[in-house]
C-alpha cells in the first residue's frame, strides 16, 4: 500500500524535520514545495521559467502552475510507492487538484501556539545547498554554521523576522488550517502535539503506523 502523506503545520511546528524523518524512515522521497520551485528555476525548465517571470514581476505563482508543477513531480517513479508532500496544498483550489491525481492517505497536522512558532523560528537555520533545516536549541547542526549532510552553508532566511513570521501565521489560519476539515472528511488527519521534543513528536508519529 502506498503511502501518501501530507505535513502541515504553521511556519516553526517542526514539519520540515519530521518529514525528513519519516522520508527516510519509509524510504519515501520528500518533496518540500519551495524546493522544487527552486529547482526548476535552477534547471531553466518551461514551468521554472514561468515562475521565475512571476516572481521578477514581484507577483505571486498562481495556482494552476503550482497545482501543474506539483502534478508533474507525483507522477516521478519514484513517487508510486508513496510520498511525503510539505507546503502543499494551501488552499482548497490546490487540494481539489491534489485530489484529482492522488488520494492522500495520511495527513499530520503538527500543532504549536503562534508564541511557540515565533521563538523557535528565531532560531532556524536552513542550509543555501539542498534546504536542511536545523535549530540552534532543539536540532543543532554538528558543526556551527555548516550542514551535516551537505557541508553548505548555514542562514537565516530573510522571510524569519517576528513580523513576516506574524504575516505568514496569519496566512496560515486563514488559509491552510481550514483544509484539516476538507481531510478530517475522509478520516486521514492525523493531529501531533509540537509542543514536545523533536524525540517524542517523532515517537507519536511513529506510532501512526504501528
Amino acid at each position: 500500500m502506498a503511502h501518501n502523506i501530507l505535513l502541515f503545520g504553521p511556519q516553526g511546528s517542526g514539519k520540515g524535520t519530521q518529514g525528513e524523518k519519516l522520508s527516510a524512515w519509509l524510504d519515501l522521497p520528500f518533496i518540500v514545495t519551495g524546493n522544487i520551485f527552486r529547482d526548476n528555476i535552477k534547471q531553466g525548465t518551461e514551468i521554472g521559467a514561468t515562475i521565475k517571470g512571476y516572481i521578477n514581476a514581484g507577483q505571486l505563482v498562481p495556482d494552476h502552475v503550482t497545482n501543474t508543477m506539483i502534478q508533474q513531480r507525483l507522477q516521478q517513479p519514484d513517487c508510486q510507492t508513496g510520498f511525503v508532500l510539505d507546503g502543499f496544498p494551501r488552499n482548497l483550489a490546490q487540494a481539489e487538484a491534489l485530489d484529482a491525481v492522488v488520494q492522500i492517505t495520511d495527513l499530520f497536522s503538527i500543532q504549536v501556539s503562534d508564541t511557540s512558532a515565533i521563538k523557535r523560528i528565531g532560531e532556524r537555520r536552513t542550509c543555501v545547498a539542498q534546504g536542511h533545516v536545523y535549530h540552534l536549541t532543539y536540532n543543532p547542526p554538528k558543526v556551527a554554521g555548516v550542514c551535516d549532510v551537505d557541508g553548505s552553508q548555514l542562514r537565516q532566511r530573510d522571510d524569519d523576522t517576528e513580523a513576516a513570521l506574524a504575516k505568514r501565521l496569519e496566512i496560515y489560519h486563514q488559509e491552510t488550517e481550514p483544509l484539516l476539515e476538507h481531510y478530517a472528511a475522509r478520516g486521514v488527519v492525523r493531529t501531533i502535539n509540537g509542543e514536545q521534543s523533536i524525540a517524542d513528536v517523532w515517537r507519536d508519529v511513529q506510532a501512526i503506523f504501528s
